[in-house]
């Protein structure tokens, strides 16, 4: 929870391809302080912790962020994501008919590191609309 000193974030992740929240990704959390790195002015990033996203595909327990962080990165392993979606749906389907489309699953973006900027006392929600080959995010509430 944010509080006047400090921001707070949350997420969560929507699998576009077949329009269900992801379950059991890890998300890592981190944050720093200072202008940016673009510029020189940017402390180095603080590893804050992480979570995995519950069968809604929500993050409800990331850390705090410390006081005076201006930059936070979410990290999110998508890759193992996948790889467990495909090999659960292979074991549903062992005895279906095979898919038009044989073979696993490929991922392009095996991770995807989000970062943005913050102010203090305010909450960020970025979610995470995800597919194998592609993602988008933006600032919810």
């Amino acid at each position: 929870m944010s509080t006047s000193t400090t921001a707070s974030v949350s997420t969560h992740i929507l699998d576009t391809s077949i329009g269900r929240p992801a379950e059991g990704v890890a998300v890592h959390l981190s944050a720093r302080s200072g202008r940016g790195a673009h510029d020189g002015q940017g402390g180095d990033w603080q590893a804050l912790g992480g979570s995995a996203t519950d069968a809604d595909g929500r993050c409800k327990d990331l850390p705090a962020l410390p006081e005076g962080t201006t930059q936070v990165r979410l990290d999110f392993a998508v890759e193992a994501y996948f790889e467990r979606r495909e090999k659960k749906q292979a074991e549903t389907q062992q005895d279906a008919p095979a898919h038009r489309d044989s073979g696993a699953t490929e991922v392009f973006f095996p991770e995807v590191a989000i970062t943005f900027a913050v102010r203090a006392g305010e909450h960020y929600h970025v979610p995470l609309l995800l597919n194998p080959f592609g993602y988008s995010v933006y600032r919810g509430s």
